[in-house]
């Protein structure tokens, strides 16, 4: 695929139209903050046309990082009342004011692809920080969210795990108390059709989860033995194996032996542990609750991290490349993040079947990793087709290529610039 000028220039605008000085928020408006996992991807974008800036945007975000590890899911470097929950609202009394919860840890796969960018030297003059703070944020995961022992990662807020509205958590969401909830402003569907977000039902037990964080004073071990959500994601746990391999790889180049050792009896811990979410029924890995240990038994676009996180049996792979080649079958676009045909599909709906090229990245890049070029290549397209047809959307209908969600919006810019717009 060659490039498109035109496409490629409204990307670059994008991201300068977004961009902060130092980092950059998803779109004006419905999100006017600096998001964890946005600014990784966004990276990946800037790389293309500024490596200074790339670095910069990781750079910022683990300026957020607490003393105890985590990188907090949004930075609020700057005042906005157009957006619900804000600082206030976390009440974190973290300097820059933070939200008191994590997103997927994707930070050190980005930093490992931008130092292999400039030459992967090891005395890489900005390498050095940003690989403390992921060897820092991963120890935060292995230490607060893997209550099981088995490598996987727990979730204790639904907005955790980046895909904030996924089907995968609505039994879990269903025990949670909401009558201490009280009144509150909801600020996303002043911007969005609410036909594209949670309902309000589901929004009040996001409320609800994050009053009892800050009620406990984000005493993360607290939280993890005793909050009202408690998943264990397919999702993270596949993005947190990924990241330890390459955090493992810039461990090596360091000379850094005590880390590499560290990281090698999580990685196998984890390989191990993955089994423990594969739902033979349902084909595909699929988050359990930590609690009841029930599957969610759905096939998701997080399933197939798995090819990214390279793991999987043989067997296990073939039943994978089956549920793809199912869901090809039955949308005009890949990747659905909720496979058709599931209980409260929605192809408009807030991670309930729309795509999202960020995960379309990732499962592509996993496919052609493992051998499955034709797999690859049909996502990084579709992903294109995407952008050209529709624009550079939050997401996008699986079934009719519309754009939902936020305009304008940098990660899907960040894609455009530097994987399917290549």
């Amino acid at each position: 695929m060659s490039r498109n000028p035109q496409i490629d220039a409204r990307a670059r605008a994008i991201l300068s139209r977004n961009d902060r000085g130092g980092y950059t928020v998803p779109t004006h408006g419905l999100y006017p903050f600096q998001w964890n996992w946005d600014s990784a991807f966004v990276a990946l974008g800037f790389a293309e046309i500024d490596r200074n800036r790339a670095w910069l945007e990781i750079e910022t975000l683990i300026g957020a990082q607490w003393d105890d590890g985590m990188i907090p899911h949004i930075v609020f470097h700057a005042d906005d009342d157009g957006y619900f929950p804000g600082a206030d609202v976390w009440a974190t009394g973290k300097t820059p004011p933070t939200s008191g919860i994590t997103q997927p840890p994707v930070l050190a796969t980005v930093a490992r692809q931008l130092w292999a960018m400039e030459g992967a030297d090891p005395a890489h003059p900005r390498l050095r920080a940003v690989y403390d703070a992921c060897v820092r944020s991963h120890r935060w995961f292995h230490r607060y969210r893997d209550p099981l022992g088995n490598g996987l990662v727990m979730v204790t807020h639904n907005w955790e795990t980046g895909r904030d509205n996924s089907s995968e958590w609505d039994n879990a969401l269903e025990r949670v108390d909401i009558t201490q909830v009280g009144p509150y402003q909801r600020r996303d569907i002043g911007h969005v059709d609410t036909a594209m977000r949670p309902h309000q039902h589901e929004y009040d037990r996001y409320v609800a989860i994050m009053q009892f964080g800050r009620a406990a004073g984000w005493d993360h071990r607290r939280i993890a033995e005793s909050g009202p959500f408690r998943m264990v994601d397919v999702g993270l746990s596949m993005e947190l194996l990924r990241a330890n391999r390459d955090l493992l790889a810039m461990a090596q180049a360091l000379g850094d032996d005590a880390v590499a050792d560290e990281l090698r009896a999580r990685i196998a811990l984890s390989e191990t542990g993955m089994d423990w979410l594969w739902n033979e029924q349902a084909g595909a890995y699929c988050s359990r609750d930590a609690t009841t240990h029930d599957s969610s038994g759905l096939v998701t676009n997080a399933s197939f991290l798995a090819f990214y996180a390279g793991v999987g049996s043989p067997a296990q792979r073939a039943r994978l490349v089956a549920a793809l080649d199912r869901m090809a079958g039955s949308t005009a676009y890949l990747l659905a993040s909720l496979e058709p045909g599931s209980r409260d599909y929605d192809h408009r709906r807030y991670w309930r079947g729309p795509v999202w090229l960020v995960m379309n990245y990732m499962i592509a890049r996993g496919l052609a990793e493992q051998g499955h070029a034709d797999w690859a290549a049909r996502i990084t397209e579709d992903s294109a087709r995407l952008i050209e047809n529709a624009g550079f959307y939050e997401s996008f209908s699986p079934e009719t290529g519309e754009g939902s969600g936020g305009a304008e919006f940098s990660w899907t810019a960040a894609m455009w610039l530097a994987w399917c717009g290549k």
